[in-house]
């Protein structure tokens, strides 16, 4: 791998941490409907204020979400709402396993 296609690969690697944890797929998920305040995004998450801080600053220092302040408040919206496409296709993926399993239940049971 030249190093043009790794540092391409390592940008890509660096978005997929960042979105590798469920409350941060919440969180992109909550804002795909629109900006919400930490507040709001803690309300939904059900943990403390300081860790979906640190969850939005992993997604902000990918690029995935951007942030605004009005007044004491900070309301967080997606960049890249394509992101969706990227969660589409890995419901694909899991219906596609889901299948596979079901045919080999079929299969099992057909022989017995």
């Amino acid at each position: 791998m030249d190093q043009r296609t790794k540092l391409r690969m390592e940008a890509r690697a660096k978005v997929l941490k960042a979105m590798a944890h469920p409350s941060r797929l919440f969180i992109v998920d909550t804002l795909a409907n629109g900006e919400c305040s930490v507040a709001e995004l803690t309300k939904l998450i059900g943990c403390d204020m300081s860790t979906v801080s640190k969850h939005l600053a992993q997604l902000k220092a990918a690029g995935i979400v951007s942030d605004r302040r009005e007044a004491s408040q900070v309301f967080y919206s997606l960049t890249a709402p394509c992101v969706m496409g990227f969660f589409d296709c890995i419901e694909n993926v899991l219906r596609q396993g889901l299948q596979t399993q079901i045919e080999l239940v079929d299969a099992v049971v057909e022989r017995n």
